[in-house]
């Protein structure tokens, strides 16, 4: 577990964007309304936030960043870099990073690129940003951050009910006053058939056939251009792993867990979190959840919690926080960061 700590870099702001359209899990035929009733319980999440069809990514995400620009007061001309954290981009090319550094009106000097993880993506996003941003070339950055992950053409698959679609944005800035980032990175390729999509990359270019649904062995019908998830894989991997890289990261640290106001776990499921919360013997109070309403947002669902959860907290400052991220890769990723007084911009709903 590598440990790594940052200085000279602070964040500024959070904001957060999500679509209006909220549906209920328990939306279905009565038939089935007992089936949804148990799942429900299960994994926490009885409302998702549904992008119209022609939303992307991009537009959440700018929404994000335009309202977080304006609470900052930022000029555009004062942005150097600009990286996006997304699976799910408006094109295979170019990024997202640098459609939006025009959508954003942002100087051609700004350096923009994409960083294609999942579920882990906040953390790792904020260290490669702050990374860049510690030497002191680089004074004001935006990292943006989320999925578009729910699909029309999936709505029968089982697993439609975990995903939501979300977007934000977080301003960091460079400051020899900030408190020391400290980081734990892991990664496991061999573990990434737990969560994946089969075709649509250059190892199974996309054919006809990968557009039509089709029942595996466990009788899911899915098409081989949609999310392939192993549920025990995931559970068995997320429960084992994470509270370790927590335990170590703040050994490491020298912080002990009561020391540290908010645990801001991804947002997997309610079995996963609150197995992990039990497992690091943290409080629920510490260990905010956004399940219930937003679901699982991927990399999103960390600044979205932040947002929705404490909100008030952060922006006052003198808040110490854990973040730890995992999923798709198999990867997870871990940081301690002390919070001063932050921007926290409104919930934006589009």
């Amino acid at each position: 577990m590598p440990y790594v700590c940052i200085d000279n870099v602070r964040i500024a702001g959070i904001a957060s964007c999500v679509p209006r359209n909220a549906v209920s899990n328990l939306d279905c035929p009565p038939e089935r309304l007992a089936e949804r009733q148990r799942l429900v319980r299960n994994i926490g999440i009885e409302h998702r936030r549904l992008a119209d069809a022609d939303v992307c990514l991009s537009d959440l995400t700018q929404h994000a960043a335009e309202r977080l620009l304006s609470d900052l007061g930022w000029s555009r001309d004062e942005v150097d870099a600009v990286i996006v954290v997304t699976q799910s981009p408006d094109h295979p090319y170019p990024g997202n990073a640098i459609l939006l550094q025009d959508r954003l009106g942002l100087p051609q000097s700004c350096l923009a690129f994409d960083i294609n993880l999942g579920c882990s993506g906040y953390p790792y996003g904020l260290f490669v940003l702050a990374s860049m941003m510690s030497a002191g070339k680089l004074k004001k950055a935006l990292l943006l951050v989320g999925d578009k992950s729910t699909n029309p053409n999936s709505e029968d698959q089982g697993f439609v009910v975990l995903f939501s679609d979300a977007g934000t944005a977080t301003a960091l800035v460079y400051d020899d006053a900030a408190p020391r980032m400290h980081f734990d990175l892991n990664s496991d390729g061999s573990g990434y058939r737990a969560i994946y999509c089969p075709a649509g990359g250059n190892r199974v270019p996309i054919q006809p056939e990968h557009l039509v649904p089709k029942a595996d062995d466990a009788g899911v019908v899915r098409r081989a251009v949609d999310i392939v998830l192993d549920g025990p894989a995931i559970l068995n991997f997320s429960i084992t792993r994470i509270p370790p890289a927590v335990e170590s990261l703040l050994r490491q640290a020298g912080v002990a867990a009561e020391q540290v106001d908010y645990f801001f776990l991804h947002q997997a499921n309610r079995m996963i979190n609150e197995t992990i919360r039990k497992k690091l013997r943290l409080p629920p109070e510490r260990v905010p959840s956004t399940l219930r309403e937003f679901g699982n947002t991927s990399s999103a669902s960390i600044p979205i919690t932040m947002t929705v959860a404490a909100g008030g907290a952060l922006a006052a400052g003198g808040q110490r926080v854990v973040m730890s991220g995992f999923g798709v890769g198999l990867s997870w990723a871990s940081c301690l960061v002390d919070f001063g007084p932050t921007v926290m911009s409104p919930l934006v709903e589009v």
